[in-house]
């Protein structure tokens, strides 16, 4: 394909697509994948694609859908590359108790070769132990550890992009769609409880269907949840699954015909066939399709800033998440927190927005700090917390009192991967699976450091009680989502917008820990680690012609040539 560029890197980032191997004979694949870099879990299954699935993956981390590629001239970059892991076999699958064991087998594999920034995408499931109710799995835990990089060959921490699962069919024959994937038959499927990694559900813009031999209507409205999608759990303390969306098709209703809502090519995606040159192209739908391109946009992402963690990424690229209108108009009532439970079930937090993620506009920019934690220390008698961190940001003073009353949006992302807990019950306790749980407080305006210190303090020992209400903590806070919904897992977002001259007067964040197993099992002894956390923050003022990303890259570069001329 003439118009895709595959510039020279010396190390770029890698999909590593962890699936039924990736075929090499197809011209759009060969640039972008080497013969030496495909490798199996179990070397007996061999490296070629059976079925296809791994190739199709393959194709859309590199290219996304080809139906957008292929309706325009223009050239474009690809600036990653990939790789394949064959984790399921052509015949006999894998016992599911053994699929932790095989997805670790295929990360060692890939990672014995060389040293390279890779995105693990998964998009097989299994929904043999649904419902689950949120609940972590054996194989989500596997997924967890490796994340964390306490499983595994090597000790660094993982990208890791899994799919959220598709729904049956069967369940929207006789009634709304959207009804029957809220259901707790449609929760998402083993691995995706995983808190470490990417959750990748589908949603969809495809309503058109041109092949006039089709008596039907689509189903899902352009913006909406594809009907092929599952959601979320109906528990609270589980975290927010899927963290995404991405585009997955439609289907559509048969006029005429008693049957479940039907697949056609014009409402899937277009993907790459392993058989060329017998075929070039296929159609593909559903979560997996959706985990695809969302591989190649966290590649293209980790690509422009090599030197961020994993955990890093994770949090630019699911912060920069937004629901459309259309998911929106689900929203019973906009002034109350719990309003937004739907559309977190059953979207995460919407959809992506690569060109948010990676850059900042005059009037929005995005700060960000990677900073490591001591959550928790031995005292005379148990284990006690030991560390609050304190951040003072580089707030953009002038231009927010320039501003005025002006409304300014503020959104932040807390990032930190967990260890599980190695105990099985475990699995069902709100503190019990993860290793430590992070909170992120924002000053509030005018609050001196001090009161601010004590007032963070008081809240952290409260919340470990679980005697902190909504109502003592943000009452005037204005926090749009709420420590409900924001507090679970190991990825916590949240906006809140206010008068932009009240945010010049509240530059001060912390980070602290709250209870989590290595607080309260001593005797596995893993209290005195330290932990790795990403914070992102974004500022947004909208329209407003007011140049706040360059006065806050002033005070950076100022604050830089400050610590450089400090004697060592």
């Amino acid at each position: 394909m003439a118009r895709a560029q595959f510039p020279a890197r010396s190390n770029p980032v890698h999909v590593t697509v962890m699936d039924t191997g990736v075929g090499v004979a197809h011209p759009m694949i060969q640039p972008c994948l080497s013969a030496d870099d495909r490798w199996a879990a179990n070397p007996e299954w061999g490296v070629e694609d059976d079925s296809g699935h791994g190739t199709m993956m393959a194709g859309l981390a590199v290219y996304g859908d080809l139906h957008t590629v292929l309706e325009t001239t223009a050239t474009f970059e690809v600036p990653h590359r990939l790789e394949s892991v064959k984790i399921v076999p052509a015949a006999g699958g894998v016992v599911a108790d053994l699929q932790g064991v095989v997805t670790r087998n295929g990360i060692d594999v890939a990672e014995a070769h060389t040293e390279r920034l890779r995105v693990f995408q998964i998009a097989t499931t299994n929904g043999l132990d649904n419902p689950h109710d949120g609940a972590p799995t054996s194989w989500s835990a596997e997924i967890d550890q490796l994340a964390a990089g306490v499983s595994g060959e090597k000790d660094n921490e993982r990208l890791i992009v899994v799919s959220a699962g598709n729904c049956d069919q069967e369940l929207m024959r006789d009634r709304p769609y959207l009804e029957a994937l809220d259901e707790l038959d449609n929760e998402i499927e083993s691995p995706s409880q995983a808190w470490n990694a990417i959750t990748v559900g589908a949603y969809t813009e495809k309503r058109v269907i041109h092949d006039q031999t089709i008596n039907g209507d689509p189903v899902a409205e352009a913006g909406d949840l594809s009907p092929l999608s599952r959601t979320a759990s109906w528990s609270s303390h589980w975290p927010i699954k899927p963290d995404v969306v991405l585009e997955g098709g439609n289907l559509y209703r048969d006029r005429v015909a008693d049957s479940p809502p039907l697949t056609c090519d014009d409402l899937s995606l277009l993907a790459l066939d392993k058989d060329y040159p017998q075929r070039a192209f296929t159609t593909i739908s559903a979560t997996s399709a959706a985990t695809g391109i969302a591989a190649g946009q966290i590649a293209r992402l980790w690509d422009r800033y090599p030197d961020l963690w994993p955990e890093t990424i994770r949090a630019l690229y699911v912060n920069s998440a937004r629901w459309t209108d259309e998911m929106l108009r689900h929203r019973p009532n906009a002034q109350r927190k719990g309003d937004y439970e739907r559309l977190f079930r059953r979207y995460g937090y919407g959809v992506p927005d690569l060109e948010r993620a990676a850059s900042s506009a005059s009037s929005a920019l995005t700060m960000i700090i990677q900073d490591t934690i001591w959550p928790y220390e031995k005292g005379a008698s148990s284990i006690r917390s030991r560390e609050m961190k304190l951040h003072t940001l580089p707030m953009p003073t002038e231009g927010l009192r320039s501003l005025g009353a002006a409304e300014l949006t503020l959104r932040l992302a807390l990032s930190t991967f967990i260890e599980p807990n190695p105990a099985e019950a475990a699995r069902g306790t709100k503190f019990g699976y993860a290793s430590h749980n992070l909170r992120f407080k924002l000053s509030r305006p005018g609050e001196n450091i001090n009161a601010f210190n004590a007032r963070i303090n008081k809240a952290a020992e409260l919340e470990e009680l679980e005697e902190l209400g909504e109502d003592e903590s943000e009452a005037s806070d204005g926090w749009l989502f709420g420590r409900n919904r924001r507090d679970v897992g190991s990825i916590q977002i949240d906006e809140i917008t206010g008068y932009a001259n009240d945010f010049a007067q509240r530059p001060f964040l912390a980070v602290h820990p709250v209870t989590g197993w290595w607080k309260t099992r001593p005797s596995l002894k893993r209290f005195d680690r330290r932990v790795r956390y990403a914070l992102v923050i974004e500022l947004d003022a909208g329209e407003a012609t007011v140049d706040l990303y360059a006065e806050v890259q002033a005070i950076v570069e100022a604050a830089v040539r400050a610590e450089a001329s400090v004697p060592a």
